[in-house]
């Protein structure tokens, strides 16, 4: 009975933990939150009022919309977690199977996306090339996706796709003498390399680069391109990225082992009792009939003996 408990309630707080790991962080961020909130119901409501407060129209690509990518991230991590906290709660084989499933889905879906990527690079990275090139092409048609952009550039500091020249492939930067943008020929100032004790963003900082050669822009703005950074990044912080994505799928693989043991204690113990309910049914009942011969007084006299 310990050891079913104790699976249980593992299997809870697991799930339980998904719900609320990054309501803490967002409780730092956010100063007035008046109860604490699941991150996956944090996730979807950030998203919703993102979604909402938009003035443009819905972008075609889930990967190039981070609001619709909150939304449905969210609920789904809102369902799953829900199926295994009360499933696991409330012993419901139901719910356990079917977080069960769902897990094991995700965890091939994982592990396929891996060989994947790894048999088939060139492809995978022509894909994430032309999904960058169409992330720059919305720059400053989607307010989230803007931000990302600048997020990434300012993080990985690289610039563009392949260079910081791929910026000419959105209308507002485009390089030619007919384009009346202020900012043509330019690049967005999340390219531009910060000075020493720099408090103030020049935001202006990137114009007028595109023309300039390489090495003369590179005194000002990144010239590398964000795939480029990301993929030596990646190669140079090998360890920490092998240990993110085998403690991701150890974390999986327990959930599933927890889900999957406590579905057979449940069915064992249900298995036990039905068989104790047979036998107390079957007691009952061979006390109800007696043999067509018993010899009652025989056994009377027995119990006066006694």
């Amino acid at each position: 009975m310990r050891g079913y408990r104790a699976i249980k309630y593992t299997l809870f707080i697991c799930c339980h933990v998904f719900w609320m790991d990054t309501v803490y962080v967002s409780s730092l961020c956010v100063r007035r939150i008046n109860s604490s909130r699941v991150v996956s119901a944090v996730l979807v409501a950030v998203g919703i009022y993102a979604k909402i407060a938009k003035e443009k129209d819905v972008v075609d690509t889930l990967m190039l919309d981070p609001a619709l990518l909150l939304i449905v991230v969210g609920a789904a991590m809102f369902l799953i977690t829900f199926l295994g906290c009360f499933g696991a709660l409330r012993n419901a084989t139901c719910l356990l199977k079917t977080f069960l499933g769902i897990l094991v889905g995700i965890l091939l879906l994982q592990i396929a996306a891996g060989v994947v990527g790894y048999l088939f690079t060139d492809m995978v990275m022509e894909r994430t090339e032309t999904l960058m090139m169409k992330a720059i092409v919305r720059y400053r048609e989607d307010q989230d996706l803007e931000n990302a952009i600048d997020f990434i550039q300012k993080k990985f500091q690289c610039c563009g796709v392949e260079s910081y020249k791929d910026w000419s492939r959105n209308v507002y930067f485009e390089c030619m003498d007919t384009n009346p943008s202020l900012e043509a020929c330019g690049v967005p100032f999340s390219c531009c390399i910060n000075l020493l004790n720099q408090t103030v963003v020049n935001t202006m900082c990137g114009y007028g680069m595109q023309p300039l050669q390489e090495s003369m822009a590179g005194l000002s703005v990144f010239t590398m391109g964000c795939l480029e950074k990301i993929v030596w990044w990646a190669k140079h912080n090998l360890l920490l990225v092998a240990g993110l994505t085998a403690g991701l799928l150890l974390l999986e693989v327990c959930m599933i082992c927890l889900a999957a043991a406590q579905i057979s204690r449940i069915k064992k113990v249900h298995q036990l009792k039905n068989a104790k309910a047979l036998r107390s049914r079957l007691e009952r009942k061979d006390s109800y009939w007696s043999p067509a011969f018993a010899d009652f007084d025989e056994s009377d006299r027995r119990d006066r003996d006694k």
